[in-house]
């Protein structure tokens, strides 16, 4: 077990790193994907929407595929999906193409947080899971950091670092296949429950769908704010601060060095304060300091303020471990995908309604506004459940299946 437990975390690591990696690469190739295709700056926002609409449809795709089918299938197909769309970019011969691959990549990206967020939780022991998973999820600054060294590389040449970017997925894809193993847990119950089927309804359910709801309300206000900030941050940098690109590389990267240290920072904190506690301390936190951010205009203070706004976005570390200890093991994946897909599939609209109010509030007045966001996000944390205590005692409700009668497992 403890050898299959360092596999997974590894693995997961470095499978989530490709799926940032592949989300924020056009975050940071925006500027030079509009120049050109000649895009405004509301069809380079409907670019990013695209991609969190697929995530979005994820949440039930990928869930079912994991409850029902595995967890190894399910990131495996995850990994093949985004890997070979993203690929597919370098030779999309228009904007209308452009949607259709950043709509279909999205399927498979958000299918991987879902997949990586139930291995670890069913892997790790409680007393050790805020900070394996917030390792884990870590892995999106760490892609986000790689992604603006890469752009640093290969831009204005978006199509060919599409390309390598894509095909590259193939050595995550490669570790999965060889040496993971099936979940346990999964498979356990799974075989306890031959032939059920899991799907959405079974979190939407009496027993469950007041956590699910609140779960997703809380995710897609948190997730609005992140990505209306972090899709324009790189072109509010430029655009309104006079960065050039090598510049805003650079600052990116300080973002997200402070997001490493702040996910795996926080998950050492949860662990010893709780998961609930932690979550509502983080979103705090960037309610405070991206305004502050936004505001600053001297870029000595920016830089170092980077590092600081950055830390505070462990939520979206925390969110794995957390939302997963929600549900029990049957529907795990489906009840925390279900949650953090769709809150993160509401938030496409983020980077398309930020592009409409920078024409009248400017960049800065937007990253302001997002930082509200965060602020409802923390109100409606402050709702859920103080910890995942009593989840085993939880009935999942299914009207038609006598088998539903029986306590859930974890």
């Amino acid at each position: 077990m403890r050898r299959t437990r360092w596999i997974v975390l590894g693995g997961c690591f470095l499978a989530y790193l490709f799926d940032a990696l592949e989300i924020v690469l056009l975050s940071m190739a925006l500027p030079s994907i509009r120049t050109d295709l000649g895009l405004t700056i509301t069809q380079g926002g409907l670019l990013a929407t695209a991609t969190l609409v697929g995530i979005g449809v994820s949440s039930v795709l990928g869930g079912y595929v994991a409850d029902n089918f595995g967890r190894k299938k399910a990131l495996i197909a995850s990994l093949v999906t985004f890997g070979a769309f993203t690929a597919a970019i370098a030779v999309a011969p228009s904007f209308e193409m452009f949607l259709v691959l950043r709509f279909l990549a999205g399927i498979g990206l958000g299918a991987v947080w879902s997949v990586v967020s139930a291995y670890v939780v069913e892997t790790w022991p409680e007393q050790h899971r805020g900070r394996a998973a917030a390792f884990v999820i870590s892995a999106f600054p760490a892609g986000g950091a790689m992604a603006a060294t890469i752009s640093g590389w290969f831009l204005p040449d978006w199509r060919l670092m599409f390309l390598v970017a894509g095909t590259a997925v193939v050595l995550p894809l490669a570790i999965v296949v060889i040496f993971f193993s099936e979940s346990a847990s999964w498979a356990a119950q799974k075989a306890g429950n031959a032939g059920d089927v899991v799907s959405v309804r079974d979190v939407l359910g009496s027993s469950l769908r007041r956590r699910t709801l609140l779960g997703t309300l809380m995710a897609a206000l948190a997730l609005f704010g992140y990505w209306g900030a972090m899709t324009w941050l790189p072109t509010y940098l430029t655009t309104e601060r006079g960065l050039a690109s090598t510049s805003v590389a650079v600052f990116v990267t300080m973002v997200n060095l402070g997001m490493f240290a702040g996910y795996n920072g926080f998950g050492f904190l949860a662990d010893h304060i709780g998961r609930h506690r932690t979550i509502i301390i983080t979103l705090l936190g960037v309610t405070l300091t991206l305004p502050i951010y936004a505001l600053t205009t001297d870029l000595t203070a920016l830089l170092w303020l980077g590092p600081l706004f950055g830390a505070f976005t462990a939520f979206f570390g925390l969110f794995g471990s957390y939302l997963g200890e929600l549900f029990p093991t049957r529907a795990r994946a489906t009840g925390a995908g279900f949650c953090f897909n769709v809150g993160r599939g509401v938030s496409a609209l983020a980077p398309f309604a930020l592009a409409g109010l920078a024409t009248s509030i400017g960049f800065q007045g937007g990253l302001v506004l997002c930082a509200g966001f965060f602020g409802l996000a923390a109100l409606v944390a402050a709702l859920l459940p103080r910890s995942s205590g009593g989840v085993d005692d939880i009935v999942v409700q299914r009207s038609s299946d006598p088998r539903d009668d029986a306590p859930a497992t974890v």
